[in-house]
């Protein structure tokens, strides 16, 4: 597959900072460019991997910022908040311009058509819709970004593609040379508070999705909370650019909306129904109705027609770790929602299924659990593992029944044990640990692909003995 050409590089010094899933990619294709690179990752692993690719490895501590055109920084690593990392303060120090890798695709691919994504829950179920949509359609799409493949592994396009990008808040501080032909905001509610200083920074991170937008170009934006509403009520009033609101829970005049589960167009005031959603099993409960009307209203900005969208949406696959059935035992449904990360993914997952034998747990984040109260009436018992643990069987004692597990195992065995003695009809055990992973896994792909390999063990087990 032929690499992006950063070629508007070309004889420029650029370091590179962070030599991961999207450092090295963008590493490779500066220095096929014909830019000056200089790189560095603190991980001694990365770096020799680097240096094997024919990347000219340097510790960035002693160089020389004056010399220097752009750091490239891997979104992971802090430039601002809690503290910045010692590269990203010199370089801004001395006035260096610091960018991402998506940044540098926009430079690149300047005929090329832009959606960006973000929220802070749905955004990889939308983003990998929007392009499966897409697709189908026959339109030529590459989907990257936050999910999947790394911006500068993507395929070079031109003027007739669409690049769909998948955009966290660290990528959207790090990208000023894209002004999005569709940008879609989901949703806002706490998360990442320590990288952005607070609640107040992360929403201007995630508000970055519309910069520089114009007359021609759509915005898509959730309504179904108060930070997103008031967003789009800025932007209505500022106008400069279309804006089509969407909702999971009331109608909206104008825009795309799904309250009772059945999807209405109503982008041309005809409040046409597109499509019965209750009827797409890949997107379970009321948030993937938000994920969807995205999905619609984005691609009906882009030029497909309603009809094309509605079989998109009816022939979408699903996606890995987001409400995933990985396997169904004795009746009994197991659910892989690893990459609910946060209580507000975790309350959207409990939200969708009757009976539920929960395991949560993992590396805990800041945010209370009130989000999560009101769906226990779902749960029967919850199975808690890792360092949450103690924090969680404080916090919900007296809330649901629990039990401490300790690890993923452990959990998984206890809690389909309690499913097969409770003969609960319609039982599903799901993990949707609302925490992050970084305790005993080194992802939520890691967490959610153990979870599925234990789960096919029990079936071969169960299989056996039948």
């Amino acid at each position: 597959m032929a690499m992006i050409d950063c070629s508007a590089m070309a004889g420029k010094t650029v370091a590179v900072m962070g030599l991961g899933k999207s450092g090295l990619p963008t590493a490779r294709a500066l220095a096929a460019s014909g830019a000056k690179v200089q790189a560095w990752d603190d991980d001694a692993k990365k770096r020799n991997e680097a240096a094997a690719a024919g990347i000219a490895i340097g510790a960035l501590d002693g160089f020389d910022w004056a010399k220097a055109d752009a750091l490239v920084l891997s979104p992971g690593i802090p430039h601002s908040f809690p503290k910045p990392h010692p590269v990203a303060a010199a370089a801004k120090a001395a006035g260096v311009q610091i960018i991402g890798d998506v940044d540098l695709l926009g430079r690149a691919q300047r005929q090329a058509a832009f959606v960006g994504i973000t929220g802070t829950n749905g955004k990889s179920t939308t983003t990998a819709l929007v392009g499966h949509v897409l697709r189908r359609a026959g339109r030529k799409a590459e989907v990257g970004g936050n999910i999947g493949t790394a911006a500068l592994s993507l395929a070079p396009l031109g003027r007739d593609g669409i690049y769909v990008l998948e955009m966290s808040s660290y990528q959207l501080e790090l990208t000023f040379s894209i002004a999005f032909d569709v940008a879609v905001l989901l949703n806002v509610t706490p998360d990442h508070l320590d990288r952005h200083g607070g609640m107040d920074g992360y929403i201007q991170a995630k508000r970055r999705i519309f910069a520089g937008q114009g007359a021609a170009q759509t915005a898509v934006i959730g309504v179904d909370d108060d930070h997103c509403r008031r967003i789009h009520d800025d932007l209505k009033t500022k106008g400069g650019r279309t804006v089509l609101p969407i909702s999971s829970e009331i109608v909206v005049k104008g825009g795309v909306y799904a309250p009772d589960g059945v999807l209405i167009d109503d982008t041309e005031g005809a409040a046409r129904q597109a499509l019965d959603l209750r009827d797409v099993a890949t997107l379970p409960g009321r948030h993937n109705w938000q994920n969807a009307a995205a999905a619609y209203a984005t691609a009906r900005a882009v030029g497909v027609a309603p009809t094309a969208i509605a079989e998109g949406i009816r022939s979408y696959p699903g996606l890995a770790h987001r409400q995933e059935l990985v396997g169904t035992i004795r009746g009994i449904r197991f659910v892989n929602d690893s990459k609910a990360t946060n209580a507000d993914a975790a309350a959207k997952a409990l939200a969708s299924y009757g009976t539920i034998y929960w395991i949560a747990g993992g590396k805990p984040k800041d945010g209370p659990l009130d989000l999560l109260h009101p769906f226990f009436k779902n749960v029967r018992r919850g199975f808690l593992i890792g360092e949450a643990s103690p924090r969680f069987a404080r916090e919900l004692k007296g809330l649901i029944a629990l039990e401490e597990c300790g690890d993923l195992q452990t959990a998984l065995e206890h809690a389909y044990a309690a499913a097969l003695k409770d003969r609960a009809k319609d039982a599903v055990v799901l993990l949707s640990p609302a925490c992050a992973s970084f305790d005993q896994f080194t992802d939520f792909e890691a967490r959610g692909d153990t979870f599925r390999r234990l789960v096919a063990s029990m079936t071969t087990r169960e299989r056996a003995v039948q």
